[in-house]
């Protein structure tokens, strides 16, 4: 077990427990596949694969701007880890001076919300460095180097139907229960996706399809390069199942958490000598409600089904052995029962695209608007400027028909740490949703979708941009 600090670069501490090397799959040889004729099960403008924060916002986006749209997601729901994957803590959304820049999409969200769905600080202390409140908030999610921030838990149930109610809006044809497997690419470019069902094989056409896979399945096996160098001492590589325990008393445990810091240490150590694989829980939505994001596990591989596996099912152990442990010493927890394991995987990285731009540590300290920007990003810390999201980042190097959002978006290792977190995916999402629209009206490659037309679409669509003001300026009149 090893222990990551909190630096400039990693907002996040946290125990990351490795794993113990097993034997290799062994080779049990090979079957061959003949051909057949695969039915098309539906033809669009723009295919969306994937119907986590990315391809949600992206297949509502490009419906939004006009395209004929249908969205792919292999479960019943939308909305991904933020939803399925109980990562319910929404990462910053405002930069360090308290102002929103995650927008567009993110912000209707918000917006559209039942207010008991949402729990974080008022809008009047964003940014806000007032010593007291700072203190209160950094144990509940929202306040980094002693600044308020919007970084909200959410109802995961709300956000699914929620979700679910803005793409239906939109007339975005909803295809639940099939599985994006394998990429229909012709002379260089991509025309649609093959995917898996209850029915069977089936086809869909489209003048782009947009990568929302999250681990970048349909660009690579496209033939797009990408990288995959994971680290395995850095906690936004490793993987967990997420769960929640109910019957809780959130404020108990912060008071004691707080109040009684040898006794919390101690409690911590006693779950660590104990447990092996331990972890701390984090507020929720109700305060009745405990959310557990870990405990992260490192040295497995988010594309090997065996790795996988072995990941759930140390999980779901140890949430049951968490259980056991808080409801025995916790305070608060006396009363704890297990509410729910996430559905979904706590995946945070298998691939990276190789794009026509990136976003690369060594920008951040510029806070430059690239002239392709198409999204602004809070800093991970105060010590940097915003950080501008290029349009590049999102395009293939070569590959045509095909753009990528969210976490396997253009980035670098230290930058993919902040581009993965629910608000980027988000903004990343939105761009491709809008860029796929245009090109597909357009009948041009998304490589050649014109930059100031793609900016203007995202300024009317409510995204944040500074990358040309006067097509702010414009929308905005």
């Amino acid at each position: 077990m090893k222990t990551v600090t909190r630096t400039d670069e990693r907002i996040l501490s946290s125990d990351i427990f490795e794993r113990e090397r097993g034997q290799k799959r062994p080779d049990q040889g090979s079957w061959f596949e003949a051909g057949r004729e695969i039915p098309i099960y539906h033809r669009c403008q723009v295919l969306v694969v994937g119907g986590g924060p990315s391809g949600t916002a992206a297949a509502a986006a490009a419906a939004k701007q006009g395209a004929d749209v249908a969205l792919l997601e292999r479960y019943n729901h939308l909305g991904g880890l933020s939803t399925g994957g109980l990562v319910i803590w929404i990462d910053r959304m405002t930069d360090w001076q308290g102002d929103l820049v995650i927008r567009g999409f993110a912000e209707e969200l918000f917006d559209r919300l039942p207010a008991d769905a949402v729990a974080g600080p008022s809008r009047a202390d964003w940014g806000s460095r007032d010593v007291s409140k700072a203190s209160y908030w950094s144990n509940r999610t929202a306040a980094y180097h002693g600044v308020v921030t919007w970084s909200p838990t959410i109802d995961p149930e709300r956000l699914k139907l929620l979700s679910q109610d803005i793409v239906l809006e939109r007339r975005v044809k909803l295809i639940y229960h099939g599985w994006g497997s394998w990429p229909i690419v012709e002379d260089g470019a991509v025309k649609g996706v093959v995917f898996e069902s209850k029915e069977g094989r089936m086809a869909i056409l489209a003048d782009v399809v947009v990568d929302a896979t999250g681990d970048g399945d349909l660009f690579a096996r496209a033939g797009a390069a990408y990288d995959n160098d994971i680290e395995e001492a850095d906690v936004h590589h490793c993987m967990n199942t997420s769960w929640l325990f109910g019957g809780v008393d959130m404020d108990r445990w912060i008071d004691f958490k707080t109040g009684a810091p040898e006794q919390h240490a101690a409690f911590m150590q006693g779950g660590r000598d104990r447990l092996g694989l331990f972890e701390r829980p984090f507020v929720s939505w109700r305060k009745d409600i405990a959310l557990f994001m870990g405990p992260r596990q490192s040295g497995y591989s988010a594309l090997d089904v065996d790795d996988l596996t072995e990941v759930e099912v140390k999980s779901h152990r140890a949430m049951a052995a968490h259980l056991d442990y808080f409801r025995a010493h916790a305070p608060g927890f006396e009363n704890a029962f297990l509410m729910m394991s996430a559905p979904q995987i706590g995946v945070r990285h298998a691939r990276r695209l190789k794009g026509l731009g990136s976003v690369l540590r060594t920008e951040w300290p510029n806070g430059i608007a690239l002239p392709d920007e198409v999204g602004v990003s809070p800093a991970v810390s105060p010590k940097f400027p915003n950080i501008s999201i290029p349009y590049g980042a999102l395009v293939p190097e070569k590959l045509d028909g095909l753009l990528a959002c969210g976490r396997h978006i253009s980035c670098d290792k230290n930058s993919h740490g902040f581009m993965r977190e629910i608000p980027q995916c988000w903004i990343t999402g939105q761009a491709a949703g809008t860029a796929a629209a245009l090109a597909a009206a357009q009948r041009v490659q998304p490589r050649a979708v014109e930059i100031a037309a793609l900016q203007s679409a995202l300024v009317a669509q409510g995204v944040y941009l500074r990358a040309n003001d006067k097509v702010s300026a414009a929308a905005a009149a």
